[in-house]
């Protein structure tokens, strides 16, 4: 018998890219069950090398069967899809049988979900079952290797499309093989304009003997409506059931064969198309809803009845002469209904662009009706022409915003957002996307948000993704046909009303642990924010989360409280409920998370670390993602088929999410080396303890507060302590050079010990005069000023705050590390002390690496030391304890007698801290630093140190 080539083609979801499994040879086992047949099946089983295949006549009995000039008959092809509280397991499943009397192609092509996890897939030939194990790519492409070496029937993926919705397998079998194919993917169901959406591709391709979707809805929340859109056409009116209880649902399509046929005489299927099932839950609380279980918690939040938010809306438009046709004809529809639908309290205009930009207004307006219908009647007059100029179309309606928040005519409590439509890469002006997108990062206020539409396939939109997502918003393709105008609609609805902006989910820190996203820009009426993590649930009893947000007249602070086992009964009493919801959804959002946040890191060391937990947990999670592959095996694991996910070189490797975004904007540079005391942002590694700390040598200020100034010429450490007064502020850092100030206020211990009262920086104030910008760390918040603007985290929070090329990094309650471009950087520990505790209080450290650029004018008790002293130590000898020598030392004229001793450094250990070596100069540094420690008080928290 000839060879059986396999040629197997995964399209996975999520635009990441495609592949091609090509299987070389035959295994031996399904050349030896082609001898006796029953019904063009082999029906006994047949011994190989001494092992029995397992026969396939379980089928039934498959005549009957429709087939193609092909004669290829399905005898079944069936979905099974269960959804346990927004999770989707979904089991696509096809038995076909090649009844013609020479060899050829069986494929098995199904769509599969944009985000989906494919996360199994079995093929049976003849009865030899081939079944798929998650490996690290390199791993899988070297086991590949080694079985092609062995001449194995082994396989190889290249990537060969763009945009990837497809799973495509297919086989070339010998006449009389029956094959069976199972795909398994899971997926979490968003919630959009006010229903859950469940989208199935139900495209067989050709008559089926059985046909079968199945839908089993478990929302312990309780089901609102159960709908079933006529998505696949009024030629299955009726055929659909729906059986709905209070906190279950049933769905059922069974075609039959004649109800398939396109025709009554027709050999051809009917089933084309997306099986949809939409639904909601009922909600009780507006804090939403907390359920529990197995280990983890997840947070549903989708309040309702709340007032909108005005939103500031700037419509950029793509009026290049790739728009010509249906494409423009579409977008001036959608437009002239989108802006019907802005409300009185909005704010709008419009930037139409091709190689020029252009203004329907320089400013923002109001959405009076008079200025509604000037705008439509300036969109109906566009004609397309012309290149594609992005940069500076965006750059123009940042500058729009920007004026108009610095002149004060925007609301505090509005939500101020961009939305951009085109259809092309940028021909014009700026052509390298990467710049455009770090221009438009620079340009764009924090509180602002971007989003983007893409028609067609001619645009990047991998790049529209992380534009989108590095900018507080989202992207959506748009498909350029008749329907172009209802997707722009439908997109815009999702975001026209804003309810809450600057939404905080908090929960007990002892108790939770790997909590996802939690932190958020907006809600947008009609969706949910999800939140997951793990909770011990083995030491806890309740779980309290609280929910903080601005709306759009009050403040609002929001409260639920969960018993930890309040959903186990009814989880296990649901045979169809899935068991590892929980942890499969805390997984998807953490997954998605990390390759959102690593489409948009800053540097490559820093996208490794990403990339490698993204891994991790694939591997941990059995699901294939763009650094795992699929390696496909018999039982006895000597024939391998591999598939896996190549990055699209021009698309790039990972997509952003298409759900809300954090109101922290990620880092547009790498954490400083020396204040990395993990490998990457705790978010970015959930699962994953803190390596050990950089060594490299720093200044520092902690405890009470104990001075260690590193000589990087002498590599010396010398330690001084000060001793001043509760309220008084020390200048460290006074640069009139680069117009940098770090001061430090002191906060006095509860009471006296031994008759001396301990003090320590409870706050320190950094002012960059050059940038107009000022940073107050308290041991409770950080804050960022620029004039009146300002914005606060606590040290609950984790993220990060971009204004003006300076980054603030925030860990959550440990440090802070304040990055000014590639000049300077400066972290800032905490020290949290037991709250009842009598004497001690919270307080601060500062660690600042002597690399930074400071000026040769910079003074003050750190700053002085940016041009090193030389010093000398000499005549050492014994102390009064041994591990204290005693020495002398020469610096700036003076002779000092110097005890060795050691200091601590709390990067690694916030605790006990890591020992420094250091030589310590007595009456607070007298004769190292200049002149008395007093004169290096000053007056307020951002005073420059007078000079003297």
């Amino acid at each position: 018998m000839k060879d059986l080539i396999c040629f197997l083609v995964l399209f996975l979801t999520s635009g990441v890219g495609s592949f091609d499994l090509v299987i070389d040879e035959v295994p031996d086992e399904v050349e030896n069950l082609i001898d006796v047949e029953i019904d063009g099946f082999p029906s006994t089983s047949k011994m190989r090398n001494g092992r029995y295949q397992r026969s396939t006549s379980d089928w039934g009995y498959v005549g009957d069967l429709v087939e193609d000039d092909d004669k290829i008959g399905l005898y079944s092809y069936k979905v099974q899809s269960t959804i346990t509280s927004r999770l989707a397991n979904t089991m696509i499943q096809a038995k076909m049988v090649n009844n013609a009397k020479r060899s050829q192609h069986i494929v098995f092509d199904v769509q599969v979900p944009k985000g989906a996890f494919i996360d199994n897939f079995t093929m049976d030939v003849n009865g030899i079952t081939f079944t798929s194990h998650i490996r690290e790519k390199s791993e899988a492409r070297k086991m590949y290797s080694q079985a092609k070496a062995k001449g194995k029937a082994a396989g190889i993926v290249r990537s060969n499309a763009l945009d990837m919705e497809n799973f495509k397998t297919e086989v070339n079998v010998p006449p009389g093989t029956r094959i069976q194919f199972q795909l398994h993917y899971h997926e979490m169901i968003r919630r959009k304009l006010n229903s859950y959406e469940h989208v199935i591709s139900v495209q067989p391709g050709r008559l089926a003997k059985h046909m079968e979707v199945d839908v089993r809805i478990i929302e312990p929340q309780g089901l609102r409506y159960v709908h079933v859109p006529n998505s696949l056409g009024d030629h299955f009116d009726g055929i659909t059931t729906i059986s709905k209880g209070e906190k279950k649902a049933h769905v059922s399509f069974k075609p039959t064969m004649t109800q398939q046929r396109k025709c009554p005489k027709c050999s051809s299927t009917a089933v084309d198309g997306n099986f949809v099932v939409q639904y909601d839950v009922n909600r009780e609380t507006t804090g939403g809803e907390l359920e529990i279980f197995n280990g983890y918690f997840i947070h549903f939040f989708a309040p309702e009845n709340l007032d909108p938010l005005p939103k500031n809306i700037l419509f950029v438009i793509d009026v290049s002469g790739s728009m010509w046709g249906l494409k423009m004809k579409q977008t001036i529809e959608a437009m002239k209904a989108i802006l019907s639908e802005l409300r009185a309290a909005d704010q709008f205009s419009l930037i139409d662009f091709n190689h020029n930009v252009r203004c329907w207004r320089d400013n923002l307006v109001s959405a009076t009706p008079t200025q509604v219908e000037d705008a439509k009647k300036y969109i109906q007059a566009i004609h397309p022409n012309g290149g594609t100029n992005i940069n500076e179309a965006l750059l123009r309606a940042t500058f729009i915003l920007n004026e108009a928040q610095n002149l004060g005519m925007l609301d505090p409590n509005s939500v101020s957002m961009i939305v951009l439509v085109s259809d092309g890469d940028p021909t014009v002006g700026e052509l390298k996307l990467t710049t455009i997108q770090k221009n438009v990062k620079q340009s764009i206020k924090d509180e602002f948000s971007l989003f983007c539409l893409g028609i067609g396939f001619d645009v990047d939109y991998d790049f529209l993704q992380r534009i989108a997502t590095d900018n507080r918003g989202m992207a959506q393709r748009i498909f350029g046909n008749q329907e172009t105008s209802a997707q722009m609609k439908n997109f815009y609805n999702q975001v026209s009303t804003p309810l809450l902006k600057k939404i905080q989910f908090n929960y007990p820190q002892e108790s939770v642990s790997d909590v996802t996203q939690s932190s958020f820009h907006n809600y947008f009426g009609g969706s949910e924010i999800v939140v997951a993590g793990k909770v011990d649930t083995e030491n806890l009893q309740h779980l309290e989360s609280i929910v903080t947000a601005t709306a759009a007249n009050a403040e609002l602070v929001m409260e639920t409280l969960r018993d930890v086992e309040e959903l186990d009964g009814f989880m296990k009493k649901d045979k169809y409920a899935d068991p590892e919801f929980t942890r499969k959804l805390w997984a998807y959002l953490t997954i998605n998370q990390m390759m959102a946040e690593r489409n948009t890191a800053p540097t490559a060391a820093l996208k490794r670390n990403i990339t490698k937990s993204i891994l991790q947990m694939s591997l941990d999670h059995h699901i294939v993602t763009p650094f795992t592959a699929m390696l496909i095996e018999n039982a006895e694991k000597d024939e391998i088929m591999l598939a896996d996910q190549p990055k699209d070189p021009r698309r790039g490797c990972c997509p952003g999410t298409l759900g809300l975004t954090p109101n922290a904007p990620n880092n547009n540079k790498g954490i400083p080396a020396w204040a990395n005391v993990t490998a990457v942002p705790v978010s970015f590694m959930p699962e994953q303890r803190s390596p050990p700390v950089s060594s490299l040598s720093i200044n520092r200020v902690d405890n009470d507060p104990h001075f260690i100034i590193h000589l990087p010429k002498s590599q010396r450490n010398i330690c001084f302590n000060i001793n001043s007064e509760p309220g008084k502020i020390l200048n460290l850092v006074s640069d009139p050079g680069t117009g940098v100030v770090v001061n430090g206020q002191l906060v006095g211990a509860k009471k006296t010990q031994n008759k001396k009262l301990n003090t320590y920086f409870g706050k320190i104030g950094f002012y960059f005069k050059n940038k107009g910008l000022k940073v107050e760390i308290t041991t409770k918040t950080i804050t960022l000023k620029d004039g009146s603007y300002s914005i606060t985290l606590t040290w609950s929070d984790t993220g990060h705050i971009i204004r003006k090329q300076l980054l603030i990094s925030v860990k959550k309650e440990s440090n802070v590390t304040i990055t000014v471009g590639d000049e300077m950087s400066f972290m800032v520990l905490l020290h949290r002390v037991w709250k009842n505790h009598p004497v001690n209080v919270d307080f601060l450290g500062i660690y600042i690496p002597p690399e930074n650029r400071l000026s040769p004018a910079a003074h003050g008790l750190i700053g002085q030391f940016a041009s090193e002293p030389e010093v000398h130590i000499h005549q050492q000898q014994p102390g009064q304890a041994p591990e204290k020598p005693q020495a002398t030392m020469e610096v700036k004229g003076n002779k000092l007698t110097v005890t060795g001793g050691v200091q601590k450094d709390y990067r690694t250990d916030r605790v006990l801290g890591t020992d420094v070596q250091c030589w310590f100069v007595h009456n607070s540094g007298k004769g190292f630093i200049d002149g008395h420690y007093k004169d290096y008080l000053v007056p307020h928290l951002y005073s420059f140190l007078k000079k003297p």
